[in-house]
């Protein structure tokens, strides 16, 4: 089962409903893979001897985690890696125009968002999910704007000089 994604509509309403466009407008993995947003599905139920898991860990150096939840809108100067043990929520990521889309990730979803890209992450169970690190953490949101940051502008760098392609393993 794959994540869902869609362009959001924007409201003040309750952070945690889907605010689904009306007509629907579902993202696919391919539209999220293009703005640097990696994907797996694993299993949660396991996560402490899960060998795909580590794989993914020692592959991208993730060697720290802790459990976190955080909804203003921010980039970071590192990737934001997040494993949904349990429950579900939504991550969202601003899209090349800068339009919402939301990310549904639900239990054994595995998300990495690039460095520099503007995203907010809120819960609709309440439960928490499972944030990895490169090194100890230092997890320092830097709130929008942040045009002018070294890892915003070598996100929007990356955008532009785009072959394609998906992160190793992923899917």
């Amino acid at each position: 089962m794959a994540i869902e994604a869609w362009f959001m509509e924007e409201s003040d309403e309750d952070q945690r409903l889907p605010h689904h466009r009306n007509p629907k407008q579902f993202v696919s993995l391919d539209h999220l893979a293009d703005l640097g947003v990696i994907y797996w599905h694993l299993n949660p139920k396991n996560y402490e001897y899960d060998e795909e898991l580590q794989k993914i860990r020692d592959a991208r150096g993730y060697n720290y985690m802790k459990l976190k939840n955080f909804f203003t809108e921010h980039i970071h100067a590192d990737e934001e890696i997040r494993y949904c043990l349990e429950g579900s929520g939504y991550f969202d990521v601003r899209d090349r125009d800068d339009q919402w889309i939301r990310i549904w990730i639900k239990e054994g979803d595995m998300i990495v968002l690039p460095a520099g890209i503007y995203h907010r992450f809120t819960l609709d169970t309440g439960n928490y999910l499972m944030r990895l690190f490169v090194g100890e953490p230092v997890w320092t949101a830097y709130n929008r704007p942040q045009e002018n940051h070294p890892a915003r502008m070598g996100y929007v760098k990356s955008l532009t000089e785009k072959v394609g392609g998906v992160a190793l393993e992923a899917h």
